[in-house]
């Protein structure tokens, strides 16, 4: 959830196996399928708890509130520098990690345009392009040892 984004999903936000999002930045509506560990997460909130991220009062954050609360809790576990917007930018490279399309991680970040988008894309795709360039590397050399050089081409 961006920090931006209101900080106040509900159970009223949530519908068949899907938790709708408004972000601020572009005001898109974004409906994203739950993943199985936020399900599980949100199987243990109680049942009559409409807002799913209340602050020790039991109160919804405000935006500014809830990033105060990450940063510090982020600080205490040894993690110095992580924001909440943090981890949006993380959960894009993940997706381009897995190999999801820049119009795919778009759906599930509200971005409008693809510019930012690509930022994940590039850099995942670079890493997979090297990741491929290494595999042929190691695939030629462990082929060229497994080869007598009498066999060889180019060996006389």
């Amino acid at each position: 959830m961006k920090a931006g984004s209101r900080n106040e999903p509900g159970r009223q936000h949530i519908k068949d196996g899907r938790i709708m999002v408004r972000q601020q930045k572009t005001r898109r509506w974004v409906w994203v399928r739950i993943h199985p560990f936020l399900q599980a997460e949100l199987d243990q909130a109680l049942a009559d708890q409409m807002t799913l991220v209340l602050t020790q009062y039991g109160k919804p954050f405000t935006a500014e509130g809830f990033t105060q609360w990450f940063v510090e809790r982020a600080e205490k576990a040894g993690l110095k520098g992580l924001t909440p917007h943090g981890l949006r930018k993380a959960c894009g490279r993940r997706l381009a990690e897995a190999g999801c399309t820049a119009s795919e991680i778009a759906a599930i970040l509200g971005h409008k345009s693809l510019q930012m988008v690509q930022q994940y894309t590039e850099s995942a795709d670079t890493m997979r392009l090297a990741d491929s360039a290494m595999d042929r590397l190691e695939r030629v050399e462990n082929e060229k040892r497994q080869t007598p050089v009498s066999n060889r081409s180019g060996s006389r």
